[in-house]
Protein backbone atom coordinates (compact mmCIF):
# COMPACT_ATOMS: atom_id res chain seq x y z
CA UNK A 1 0.00 0.00 0.00
CA UNK A 2 1.43 3.41 -1.00
CA UNK A 3 1.69 5.80 1.90
CA UNK A 4 0.94 9.53 1.75
CA UNK A 5 3.07 12.62 2.11
CA UNK A 6 1.56 13.20 5.57
CA UNK A 7 2.68 9.70 6.59
CA UNK A 8 6.21 10.49 5.43
CA UNK A 9 6.28 13.75 7.37
CA UNK A 10 5.11 12.02 10.56
CA UNK A 11 7.77 9.32 10.32
CA UNK A 12 10.57 11.79 9.70
CA UNK A 13 9.52 13.91 12.66
CA UNK A 14 9.26 10.84 14.88
CA UNK A 15 12.74 9.52 14.02
CA UNK A 16 14.41 12.92 14.36
CA UNK A 17 17.69 12.58 16.30
CA UNK A 18 17.51 8.79 16.41
CA UNK A 19 20.33 6.58 15.18
CA UNK A 20 20.86 6.70 11.42
CA UNK A 21 19.45 3.19 10.76
CA UNK A 22 16.01 4.59 11.66
CA UNK A 23 15.86 5.96 8.12
CA UNK A 24 15.08 2.43 6.97
CA UNK A 25 11.45 3.15 7.87
CA UNK A 26 11.05 5.39 4.84
CA UNK A 27 11.91 2.68 2.32
CA UNK A 28 9.18 1.97 -0.21
CA UNK A 29 6.58 4.03 -2.10
CA UNK A 30 5.02 7.38 -1.23
CA UNK A 31 2.31 9.45 -2.88
CA UNK A 32 3.39 13.08 -2.70
CA UNK A 33 1.22 15.98 -3.75
CA UNK A 34 2.82 16.35 -7.19
CA UNK A 35 4.42 12.98 -7.92
CA UNK A 36 5.08 9.45 -6.74
CA UNK A 37 8.26 8.90 -4.75
CA UNK A 38 9.94 5.53 -4.27
CA UNK A 39 12.85 5.06 -1.87
CA UNK A 40 14.53 2.02 -3.40
CA UNK A 41 17.61 1.61 -1.23
CA UNK A 42 18.29 3.42 2.02
CA UNK A 43 21.92 4.17 2.79
CA UNK A 44 23.18 2.64 6.02
CA UNK A 45 25.46 5.49 7.01
CA UNK A 46 25.76 9.22 6.17
CA UNK A 47 29.21 8.54 4.71
CA UNK A 48 28.07 5.58 2.59
CA UNK A 49 26.75 5.60 -0.98
CA UNK A 50 23.65 7.84 -0.91
CA UNK A 51 20.06 6.65 -0.92
CA UNK A 52 18.61 5.62 -4.30
CA UNK A 53 15.23 7.11 -5.07
CA UNK A 54 12.91 7.53 -8.03
CA UNK A 55 10.01 9.81 -8.84
CA UNK A 56 7.30 9.11 -11.36
CA UNK A 57 4.96 11.55 -13.08
CA UNK A 58 1.91 10.32 -14.94
CA UNK A 59 1.10 11.60 -18.46
CA UNK A 60 -1.45 14.10 -17.20
CA UNK A 61 1.23 15.65 -15.00
CA UNK A 62 4.00 15.75 -17.62
CA UNK A 63 1.89 17.28 -20.39
CA UNK A 64 3.96 16.17 -23.41
CA UNK A 65 1.96 16.04 -26.65
CA UNK A 66 1.77 12.97 -28.83
CA UNK A 67 4.18 14.31 -31.48
CA UNK A 68 6.94 14.91 -28.94
CA UNK A 69 7.01 11.28 -27.82
CA UNK A 70 5.92 9.63 -31.08
CA UNK A 71 9.10 7.60 -31.73
CA UNK A 72 11.85 5.97 -29.66
CA UNK A 73 14.37 8.48 -31.09
CA UNK A 74 12.27 11.37 -29.86
CA UNK A 75 11.77 9.86 -26.42
CA UNK A 76 15.53 9.30 -26.01
CA UNK A 77 16.23 12.89 -27.09
CA UNK A 78 13.70 14.14 -24.55
CA UNK A 79 15.01 11.89 -21.77
CA UNK A 80 18.54 13.28 -22.14
CA UNK A 81 17.26 16.85 -22.11
CA UNK A 82 15.36 16.15 -18.88
CA UNK A 83 18.32 14.34 -17.30
CA UNK A 84 20.73 17.18 -18.07
CA UNK A 85 18.27 19.76 -16.75
CA UNK A 86 17.52 17.79 -13.57
CA UNK A 87 21.21 17.11 -12.92
CA UNK A 88 22.05 20.80 -13.32
CA UNK A 89 19.19 21.79 -11.01
CA UNK A 90 20.31 19.25 -8.42
CA UNK A 91 23.83 20.72 -8.41
CA UNK A 92 22.36 24.11 -7.49
CA UNK A 93 20.57 22.86 -4.38
CA UNK A 94 22.34 24.17 -1.24
CA UNK A 95 23.69 21.29 0.82
CA UNK A 96 23.09 22.93 4.17
CA UNK A 97 24.76 21.35 7.17
CA UNK A 98 25.17 17.77 8.22
CA UNK A 99 27.59 14.88 8.10
CA UNK A 100 28.94 13.08 5.07
CA UNK A 101 26.78 13.59 1.99
CA UNK A 102 23.84 15.11 3.86
CA UNK A 103 21.48 16.97 1.57
CA UNK A 104 23.25 15.98 -1.66
CA UNK A 105 20.97 15.35 -4.65
CA UNK A 106 22.61 13.91 -7.75
CA UNK A 107 21.64 12.42 -11.10
CA UNK A 108 23.86 10.92 -13.82
CA UNK A 109 24.33 13.69 -16.40
CA UNK A 110 24.39 12.44 -20.03
CA UNK A 111 26.81 15.20 -21.04
CA UNK A 112 27.18 15.85 -24.76
CA UNK A 113 25.98 12.48 -26.04
CA UNK A 114 22.40 11.29 -26.41
CA UNK A 115 22.06 7.64 -25.37
CA UNK A 116 19.28 5.49 -23.95
CA UNK A 117 19.87 5.72 -20.22
CA UNK A 118 18.26 4.86 -16.91
CA UNK A 119 18.46 8.32 -15.31
CA UNK A 120 15.23 9.49 -16.95
CA UNK A 121 12.84 7.16 -18.74
CA UNK A 122 10.13 8.63 -20.96
CA UNK A 123 7.29 6.23 -21.66
CA UNK A 124 5.37 5.92 -24.91
CA UNK A 125 2.34 7.19 -22.95
CA UNK A 126 4.18 10.35 -21.88
CA UNK A 127 4.95 9.25 -18.32
CA UNK A 128 8.35 10.15 -16.88
CA UNK A 129 10.40 8.28 -14.31
CA UNK A 130 13.52 9.97 -12.90
CA UNK A 131 16.11 8.07 -10.87
CA UNK A 132 18.72 9.76 -8.72
CA UNK A 133 20.40 9.71 -5.32
CA UNK A 134 19.82 11.65 -2.13
CA UNK A 135 22.10 12.00 0.87
CA UNK A 136 19.76 11.70 3.84
CA UNK A 137 20.69 14.43 6.37
CA UNK A 138 22.51 13.49 9.56
CA UNK A 139 24.34 15.06 12.47
CA UNK A 140 27.15 12.65 13.14
CA UNK A 141 25.26 9.38 12.81
CA UNK A 142 21.91 10.68 13.99
CA UNK A 143 18.88 11.43 11.84
CA UNK A 144 18.11 15.05 11.03
CA UNK A 145 14.44 14.36 10.47
CA UNK A 146 13.27 17.96 10.03
CA UNK A 147 15.89 18.58 7.35
CA UNK A 148 14.96 15.32 5.64
CA UNK A 149 11.30 16.35 5.71
CA UNK A 150 12.06 19.61 3.90
CA UNK A 151 14.35 17.83 1.45
CA UNK A 152 11.93 15.06 0.48
CA UNK A 153 8.59 16.89 0.60
CA UNK A 154 9.55 20.41 -0.46
CA UNK A 155 12.96 20.65 -2.16
CA UNK A 156 12.61 17.52 -4.31
CA UNK A 157 9.07 18.26 -5.54
CA UNK A 158 10.19 21.77 -6.47
CA UNK A 159 13.15 20.35 -8.40
CA UNK A 160 10.89 17.85 -10.16
CA UNK A 161 8.38 20.52 -11.11
CA UNK A 162 11.05 22.83 -12.50
CA UNK A 163 12.80 20.20 -14.66
CA UNK A 164 10.60 17.27 -15.72
CA UNK A 165 7.14 18.42 -16.96
CA UNK A 166 6.59 20.07 -20.33
CA UNK A 167 5.80 23.43 -18.73
CA UNK A 168 9.37 23.57 -17.32
CA UNK A 169 10.85 23.92 -20.84
CA UNK A 170 10.29 26.32 -23.72
CA UNK A 171 8.30 24.36 -26.33
CA UNK A 172 10.84 25.26 -29.02
CA UNK A 173 13.64 23.77 -26.91
CA UNK A 174 11.79 20.48 -26.49
CA UNK A 175 11.01 20.34 -30.20
CA UNK A 176 14.66 21.04 -31.06
CA UNK A 177 15.97 18.22 -28.86
CA UNK A 178 13.57 15.55 -30.11
CA UNK A 179 13.90 16.52 -33.77
CA UNK A 180 17.70 16.78 -33.74
CA UNK A 181 17.95 13.31 -32.22
CA UNK A 182 15.48 11.80 -34.68
CA UNK A 183 17.31 13.46 -37.58
CA UNK A 184 20.67 12.05 -36.43
CA UNK A 185 19.25 8.53 -36.30
CA UNK A 186 17.83 9.03 -39.79
CA UNK A 187 21.16 10.32 -41.17
CA UNK A 188 23.02 7.32 -39.75
CA UNK A 189 20.44 4.95 -41.23
CA UNK A 190 21.03 6.52 -44.67
CA UNK A 191 24.79 5.88 -44.69
CA UNK A 192 24.60 2.31 -45.94
CA UNK A 193 22.31 2.99 -48.88
CA UNK A 194 24.67 5.77 -50.03
CA UNK A 195 27.73 3.51 -49.72
CA UNK A 196 29.15 5.62 -46.88
CA UNK A 197 30.78 4.80 -43.55
CA UNK A 198 30.64 8.35 -42.14
CA UNK A 199 29.20 11.79 -42.82
CA UNK A 200 30.27 15.21 -41.50
CA UNK A 201 27.84 18.02 -42.26
CA UNK A 202 29.00 21.40 -43.47
CA UNK A 203 29.09 23.85 -40.59
CA UNK A 204 29.91 21.23 -37.96
CA UNK A 205 32.15 22.36 -35.10
CA UNK A 206 34.54 19.50 -34.40
CA UNK A 207 37.27 20.74 -31.97
CA UNK A 208 36.69 20.14 -28.27
CA UNK A 209 37.82 22.32 -25.37
CA UNK A 210 40.36 19.76 -24.19
CA UNK A 211 41.05 16.06 -23.94
CA UNK A 212 39.03 15.94 -20.71
CA UNK A 213 36.31 18.43 -21.66
CA UNK A 214 34.01 17.18 -24.42
CA UNK A 215 32.20 20.47 -24.84
CA UNK A 216 32.76 22.38 -28.10
CA UNK A 217 35.64 24.81 -28.36
CA UNK A 218 34.46 28.34 -27.64
CA UNK A 219 32.90 30.09 -30.62
CA UNK A 220 35.24 32.14 -32.74
CA UNK A 221 38.26 30.02 -31.89
CA UNK A 222 37.40 27.08 -34.13
CA UNK A 223 37.02 26.66 -37.88
CA UNK A 224 33.66 25.29 -38.96
CA UNK A 225 33.83 22.23 -41.16
CA UNK A 226 33.29 22.55 -44.90
CA UNK A 227 33.32 19.57 -47.25
CA UNK A 228 35.48 19.41 -50.40
CA UNK A 229 33.47 19.38 -53.61
CA UNK A 230 34.64 15.91 -54.64
CA UNK A 231 33.27 14.30 -51.47
CA UNK A 232 30.17 16.43 -50.91
CA UNK A 233 26.89 14.53 -50.61
CA UNK A 234 23.41 15.58 -49.57
CA UNK A 235 21.28 13.49 -47.19
CA UNK A 236 17.60 13.82 -46.33
CA UNK A 237 16.26 14.33 -42.81
CA UNK A 238 12.69 13.84 -41.55
CA UNK A 239 12.41 17.11 -39.62
CA UNK A 240 14.73 19.52 -41.43
CA UNK A 241 15.83 20.35 -44.98
CA UNK A 242 18.39 18.06 -46.64
CA UNK A 243 21.90 18.61 -45.32
CA UNK A 244 25.13 18.69 -47.34
CA UNK A 245 28.50 17.57 -46.07
CA UNK A 246 31.47 15.29 -46.59
CA UNK A 247 30.62 11.66 -47.10
CA UNK A 248 33.36 9.08 -46.56
CA UNK A 249 32.71 6.09 -48.85
CA UNK A 250 33.48 2.50 -48.00
CA UNK A 251 37.06 1.45 -48.63
CA UNK A 252 40.43 2.76 -47.45
CA UNK A 253 40.55 6.47 -46.61
CA UNK A 254 43.62 8.41 -45.50
CA UNK A 255 43.57 11.64 -43.50
CA UNK A 256 46.84 13.44 -44.23
CA UNK A 257 48.36 16.85 -43.51
CA UNK A 258 50.77 18.66 -41.26
CA UNK A 259 50.76 18.48 -37.49
CA UNK A 260 48.02 20.44 -35.68
CA UNK A 261 45.95 20.90 -38.83
CA UNK A 262 42.99 18.78 -37.72
CA UNK A 263 43.59 15.17 -38.83
CA UNK A 264 43.08 13.63 -35.39
CA UNK A 265 40.21 16.02 -34.64
CA UNK A 266 38.33 14.74 -37.68
CA UNK A 267 39.09 11.11 -36.77
CA UNK A 268 37.87 11.68 -33.20
CA UNK A 269 34.65 13.23 -34.50
CA UNK A 270 34.13 10.20 -36.75
CA UNK A 271 34.76 7.89 -33.77
CA UNK A 272 32.18 9.74 -31.67
CA UNK A 273 29.76 9.76 -34.59
CA UNK A 274 28.57 6.33 -33.48
CA UNK A 275 26.53 8.36 -30.93
CA UNK A 276 24.05 11.19 -31.31
CA UNK A 277 24.85 14.56 -29.74
CA UNK A 278 22.82 17.25 -28.03
CA UNK A 279 21.82 20.43 -29.89
CA UNK A 280 24.61 22.97 -29.76
CA UNK A 281 27.37 20.36 -29.45
CA UNK A 282 28.61 21.03 -32.96
CA UNK A 283 28.57 17.35 -33.93
CA UNK A 284 24.79 16.86 -34.11
CA UNK A 285 25.06 16.09 -37.83
CA UNK A 286 28.20 13.95 -37.67
CA UNK A 287 27.20 10.30 -38.02
CA UNK A 288 29.22 7.12 -38.41
CA UNK A 289 28.57 3.43 -39.01
CA UNK A 290 27.40 2.33 -35.53
CA UNK A 291 29.81 -0.62 -35.48
CA UNK A 292 32.95 1.52 -35.98
CA UNK A 293 35.88 0.77 -33.68
CA UNK A 294 38.90 2.93 -32.99
CA UNK A 295 41.82 0.56 -32.47
CA UNK A 296 45.34 1.19 -31.24
CA UNK A 297 48.44 -0.39 -29.77
CA UNK A 298 48.12 -1.10 -26.06
CA UNK A 299 51.27 -2.44 -24.45
CA UNK A 300 50.62 -4.73 -21.51
CA UNK A 301 46.99 -5.67 -22.14
CA UNK A 302 45.88 -9.27 -21.88
CA UNK A 303 44.81 -11.29 -24.92
CA UNK A 304 42.89 -14.57 -24.78
CA UNK A 305 42.89 -17.04 -27.65
CA UNK A 306 42.78 -14.53 -30.52
CA UNK A 307 43.82 -15.60 -34.02
CA UNK A 308 46.30 -12.87 -34.91
CA UNK A 309 47.95 -14.98 -37.62
CA UNK A 310 46.72 -12.65 -40.42
CA UNK A 311 49.20 -10.13 -39.01
CA UNK A 312 51.65 -12.08 -36.82
CA UNK A 313 53.23 -15.33 -37.98
CA UNK A 314 54.95 -17.96 -35.80
CA UNK A 315 56.91 -16.31 -33.00
CA UNK A 316 60.34 -17.27 -31.75
CA UNK A 317 59.92 -20.14 -29.33
CA UNK A 318 57.06 -21.61 -31.35
CA UNK A 319 54.17 -19.67 -29.75
CA UNK A 320 50.93 -20.28 -31.65
CA UNK A 321 49.48 -17.06 -33.10
CA UNK A 322 46.43 -18.89 -34.41
CA UNK A 323 45.11 -18.89 -30.82
CA UNK A 324 47.31 -16.25 -29.24
CA UNK A 325 47.17 -15.66 -25.49
CA UNK A 326 49.32 -13.46 -23.31
CA UNK A 327 48.96 -11.44 -20.09
CA UNK A 328 51.34 -8.81 -21.46
CA UNK A 329 50.90 -8.04 -25.16
CA UNK A 330 53.36 -5.92 -27.11
CA UNK A 331 52.30 -2.95 -29.19
CA UNK A 332 52.09 -4.97 -32.41
CA UNK A 333 50.35 -8.03 -30.95
CA UNK A 334 47.88 -5.87 -29.02
CA UNK A 335 46.93 -3.91 -32.13
CA UNK A 336 46.56 -7.09 -34.16
CA UNK A 337 44.32 -8.55 -31.45
CA UNK A 338 42.21 -5.37 -31.30
CA UNK A 339 41.53 -5.56 -35.05
CA UNK A 340 40.54 -9.23 -34.98
CA UNK A 341 38.36 -8.66 -31.90
CA UNK A 342 36.63 -5.76 -33.66
CA UNK A 343 35.85 -7.94 -36.68
CA UNK A 344 34.58 -10.66 -34.37
CA UNK A 345 32.23 -8.11 -32.77
CA UNK A 346 30.83 -7.19 -36.18
CA UNK A 347 32.70 -3.97 -36.87
CA UNK A 348 32.50 -2.73 -40.46
CA UNK A 349 34.78 0.26 -39.94
CA UNK A 350 38.22 0.51 -38.32
CA UNK A 351 39.63 3.87 -37.22
CA UNK A 352 43.39 4.17 -36.69
CA UNK A 353 45.58 7.13 -35.75
CA UNK A 354 49.28 6.58 -36.38
CA UNK A 355 50.05 8.49 -33.16
CA UNK A 356 48.60 5.61 -31.12
CA UNK A 357 49.62 2.76 -33.43
CA UNK A 358 52.63 0.46 -33.30
CA UNK A 359 55.03 1.62 -36.02
CA UNK A 360 56.33 -1.88 -36.82
CA UNK A 361 52.73 -3.08 -37.13
CA UNK A 362 51.71 -0.34 -39.56
CA UNK A 363 54.60 -0.38 -42.05
CA UNK A 364 57.90 -1.99 -43.04
CA UNK A 365 59.56 0.07 -45.74
CA UNK A 366 61.78 -1.08 -48.61
CA UNK A 367 65.03 -0.56 -46.77
CA UNK A 368 63.91 -2.58 -43.76
CA UNK A 369 62.60 -5.28 -46.09
CA UNK A 370 66.07 -5.48 -47.61
CA UNK A 371 67.87 -5.46 -44.27
CA UNK A 372 65.69 -8.00 -42.41
CA UNK A 373 64.81 -11.14 -44.35
CA UNK A 374 61.14 -11.99 -44.62
CA UNK A 375 61.75 -15.33 -42.91
CA UNK A 376 63.02 -13.47 -39.85
CA UNK A 377 60.10 -11.06 -39.58
CA UNK A 378 56.84 -12.56 -38.23
CA UNK A 379 54.81 -9.35 -38.69
CA UNK A 380 52.76 -8.81 -41.82
CA UNK A 381 52.25 -5.05 -41.61
CA UNK A 382 48.80 -3.51 -41.73
CA UNK A 383 49.56 -1.85 -45.07
CA UNK A 384 49.67 -5.32 -46.65
CA UNK A 385 46.29 -6.37 -45.20
CA UNK A 386 44.21 -3.19 -45.34
CA UNK A 387 42.93 -3.82 -48.86
CA UNK A 388 41.99 -7.41 -48.04
CA UNK A 389 40.20 -6.19 -44.93
CA UNK A 390 37.84 -4.24 -47.16
CA UNK A 391 37.70 -6.46 -50.24
CA UNK A 392 37.43 -9.80 -48.42
CA UNK A 393 36.26 -9.04 -44.87
CA UNK A 394 33.97 -6.09 -45.64
CA UNK A 395 35.66 -3.75 -43.15
CA UNK A 396 36.57 -0.25 -44.28
CA UNK A 397 39.39 1.75 -42.70
CA UNK A 398 39.99 5.44 -42.02
CA UNK A 399 43.60 6.17 -41.09
CA UNK A 400 45.39 9.29 -39.92
CA UNK A 401 48.75 9.12 -41.68
CA UNK A 402 51.39 11.82 -41.56
CA UNK A 403 54.66 9.97 -41.86
CA UNK A 404 54.30 7.10 -44.32
CA UNK A 405 53.65 7.87 -47.97
CA UNK A 406 53.65 4.14 -48.73
CA UNK A 407 49.95 4.12 -47.79
CA UNK A 408 49.17 6.21 -50.89
CA UNK A 409 49.53 2.99 -52.89
CA UNK A 410 46.63 1.26 -51.09
CA UNK A 411 44.23 4.16 -50.51
CA UNK A 412 40.90 4.62 -52.30
CA UNK A 413 40.86 8.29 -51.35
CA UNK A 414 43.09 10.79 -49.60
CA UNK A 415 41.72 13.74 -47.62
CA UNK A 416 44.19 16.50 -46.82
CA UNK A 417 43.71 18.75 -43.78
CA UNK A 418 45.07 22.30 -43.82
CA UNK A 419 44.00 24.69 -41.07
CA UNK A 420 41.09 22.38 -40.17
CA UNK A 421 39.82 22.57 -43.76
CA UNK A 422 39.63 19.34 -45.79
CA UNK A 423 40.56 18.94 -49.44
CA UNK A 424 40.22 15.94 -51.72
CA UNK A 425 43.85 15.11 -52.54
CA UNK A 426 43.14 11.75 -54.18
CA UNK A 427 44.20 12.74 -57.73
CA UNK A 428 47.32 14.49 -56.44
CA UNK A 429 48.16 11.52 -54.22
CA UNK A 430 47.99 9.16 -57.17
CA UNK A 431 50.29 11.40 -59.17
CA UNK A 432 52.77 11.52 -56.27
CA UNK A 433 52.63 7.73 -55.88
CA UNK A 434 53.30 7.24 -59.58
CA UNK A 435 56.12 9.81 -59.66
CA UNK A 436 57.83 8.55 -56.52
CA UNK A 437 57.61 4.73 -56.38
CA UNK A 438 58.85 3.34 -53.08
CA UNK A 439 60.16 0.06 -54.44
CA UNK A 440 58.43 -1.63 -51.57
CA UNK A 441 57.17 -5.18 -52.18
CA UNK A 442 54.03 -6.72 -50.73
CA UNK A 443 54.98 -9.71 -48.59
CA UNK A 444 51.59 -11.04 -47.53
CA UNK A 445 50.23 -14.50 -48.26
CA UNK A 446 46.51 -14.69 -49.10
CA UNK A 447 44.25 -15.39 -46.13
CA UNK A 448 40.62 -16.05 -45.37
CA UNK A 449 38.64 -13.66 -43.15
CA UNK A 450 37.30 -13.89 -40.51
CA UNK A 451 39.60 -15.94 -38.35
CA UNK A 452 38.66 -18.82 -36.06
CA UNK A 453 35.68 -18.57 -33.74
CA UNK A 454 36.28 -18.18 -30.01
CA UNK A 455 34.18 -19.85 -27.32
CA UNK A 456 34.40 -18.02 -23.96
CA UNK A 457 34.29 -20.14 -20.81
CA UNK A 458 31.61 -18.58 -18.54
CA UNK A 459 33.39 -19.99 -15.49
CA UNK A 460 36.30 -17.64 -16.20
CA UNK A 461 34.02 -14.58 -16.14
CA UNK A 462 33.02 -14.07 -12.53
CA UNK A 463 32.03 -10.85 -10.79
CA UNK A 464 31.97 -12.67 -7.43
CA UNK A 465 33.99 -11.20 -4.59
CA UNK A 466 33.80 -12.70 -1.13
CA UNK A 467 30.17 -13.39 -0.29
CA UNK A 468 28.87 -11.08 -2.98
CA UNK A 469 27.65 -12.81 -6.13
CA UNK A 470 28.18 -9.64 -8.14
CA UNK A 471 30.73 -7.04 -7.13
CA UNK A 472 31.21 -4.37 -9.81
CA UNK A 473 32.75 -1.00 -9.01
CA UNK A 474 33.32 1.69 -11.62
CA UNK A 475 36.28 3.75 -10.48
CA UNK A 476 36.35 5.93 -13.59
CA UNK A 477 35.37 5.87 -17.24
CA UNK A 478 38.52 3.84 -17.90
CA UNK A 479 38.79 1.56 -14.85
CA UNK A 480 36.30 -1.05 -13.61
CA UNK A 481 36.68 -3.54 -10.78
CA UNK A 482 34.95 -6.74 -11.88
CA UNK A 483 34.91 -9.22 -9.01
CA UNK A 484 38.55 -9.81 -8.15
CA UNK A 485 39.78 -8.50 -11.50
CA UNK A 486 40.40 -4.97 -12.74
CA UNK A 487 39.51 -4.14 -16.34
CA UNK A 488 41.52 -1.27 -17.81
CA UNK A 489 39.51 0.44 -20.54
CA UNK A 490 41.77 3.33 -21.55
CA UNK A 491 42.37 1.61 -24.88
CA UNK A 492 38.63 1.37 -25.63
CA UNK A 493 38.47 4.93 -26.87
CA UNK A 494 34.75 5.31 -27.63
CA UNK A 495 33.46 4.85 -24.08
CA UNK A 496 32.06 8.25 -23.14
CA UNK A 497 31.01 8.10 -19.47
CA UNK A 498 31.11 6.25 -16.16
CA UNK A 499 27.48 5.28 -16.77
CA UNK A 500 28.44 3.58 -20.01
CA UNK A 501 31.45 1.88 -18.38
CA UNK A 502 29.11 0.49 -15.72
CA UNK A 503 26.72 -0.66 -18.42
CA UNK A 504 29.59 -2.47 -20.14
CA UNK A 505 30.66 -4.24 -16.94
CA UNK A 506 27.09 -5.30 -16.17
CA UNK A 507 26.66 -6.44 -19.78
CA UNK A 508 29.65 -8.76 -19.42
CA UNK A 509 28.03 -10.26 -16.32
CA UNK A 510 24.65 -10.50 -18.10
CA UNK A 511 26.22 -12.11 -21.18
CA UNK A 512 27.30 -15.14 -19.12
CA UNK A 513 23.71 -16.35 -19.39
CA UNK A 514 24.17 -16.76 -23.15
CA UNK A 515 27.48 -18.61 -22.95
CA UNK A 516 27.83 -22.34 -23.12
CA UNK A 517 28.62 -25.23 -25.39
CA UNK A 518 28.57 -24.24 -29.05
CA UNK A 519 28.08 -20.53 -28.35
CA UNK A 520 30.84 -18.58 -30.08
CA UNK A 521 31.52 -15.05 -28.92
CA UNK A 522 29.73 -13.53 -31.91
CA UNK A 523 26.64 -15.58 -30.98
CA UNK A 524 26.84 -14.34 -27.39
CA UNK A 525 27.11 -10.73 -28.57
CA UNK A 526 24.11 -11.15 -30.88
CA UNK A 527 22.03 -12.53 -27.99
CA UNK A 528 23.17 -9.64 -25.79
CA UNK A 529 22.21 -7.09 -28.45
CA UNK A 530 18.76 -8.67 -28.79
CA UNK A 531 18.30 -8.54 -25.02
CA UNK A 532 19.25 -4.84 -24.85
CA UNK A 533 17.06 -3.95 -27.84
CA UNK A 534 14.09 -5.78 -26.35
CA UNK A 535 14.33 -4.76 -22.69
CA UNK A 536 16.61 -1.72 -22.60
CA UNK A 537 19.51 -1.14 -20.18
CA UNK A 538 17.34 -2.03 -17.17
CA UNK A 539 17.80 -5.68 -18.12
CA UNK A 540 21.36 -5.37 -16.86
CA UNK A 541 20.43 -4.43 -13.29
CA UNK A 542 17.26 -5.52 -11.51
CA UNK A 543 17.90 -2.77 -8.92
CA UNK A 544 16.61 -0.26 -11.50
CA UNK A 545 19.40 2.18 -10.80
CA UNK A 546 19.73 5.51 -12.60
CA UNK A 547 23.40 5.33 -13.51
CA UNK A 548 23.40 3.19 -16.67
CA UNK A 549 23.86 4.21 -20.30
CA UNK A 550 23.36 1.65 -23.04
CA UNK A 551 26.66 0.07 -24.13
CA UNK A 552 27.58 -0.97 -27.66
CA UNK A 553 28.27 -4.68 -28.06
CA UNK A 554 31.57 -3.78 -29.76
CA UNK A 555 32.73 -2.05 -26.58
CA UNK A 556 31.46 -4.93 -24.43
CA UNK A 557 33.53 -7.32 -26.52
CA UNK A 558 36.59 -5.07 -26.21
CA UNK A 559 36.20 -4.90 -22.43
CA UNK A 560 35.73 -8.66 -22.18
CA UNK A 561 38.94 -9.13 -24.15
CA UNK A 562 40.77 -7.12 -21.48
CA UNK A 563 39.43 -9.24 -18.60
CA UNK A 564 42.55 -11.06 -17.48
CA UNK A 565 40.70 -14.10 -16.17
CA UNK A 566 39.03 -14.78 -19.56
CA UNK A 567 39.64 -18.27 -20.92
CA UNK A 568 38.76 -19.59 -24.35
CA UNK A 569 37.69 -23.22 -24.73
CA UNK A 570 37.33 -25.51 -27.74
CA UNK A 571 34.05 -25.23 -29.60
Amino acid sequence: MTRTEDDLRRILRRIDRRGYPAYREIGGGWRLTSCSLEVRRVQGDPFAAPTRVAVRLDPARTGYDAATIATPSRRVGLSCLLARTFAAGARRIPRGGGSGRSGEVAMADPGQVVLPNTAVLVGADGSVEARFTVGLPAAGRRVLGRQAERLLTETLPALVDSTLPAHAHPPADVTLHVEVNEDADALRARLDRHGLVAFIADGSLLPRRSGIDDRPLDGGRATLFGSPAGLRVTLDRPNSPPVAGMGIPRGVTLLVGGGYHGKSTVLDAIARGVYNHRPGDGRERVVTDPTAMKVQAEDGRSVAGVDISPFIGPLPGGQDTGAFSTPNASGSTSQAAAIIEALEAGSRLLLIDEDTAATNFMIRDRRMQALVRGDDEPITPFIDRVRSLHDDAGASTVLVIGGSGDYLDVADRVIGMTGYRPADLTPAAREVAAAHPTGRSVQAAPIRWPSRHRFPDPRSISARRGRRERSIKVRSRTTVDFGRERIELAGVRQIVSRSQARGIALAIHHARAFMGEGMALEDVLAALADSLDRDGPDVLDTGRTGDLATPRVQDVAAALGRLRSLRIVSG
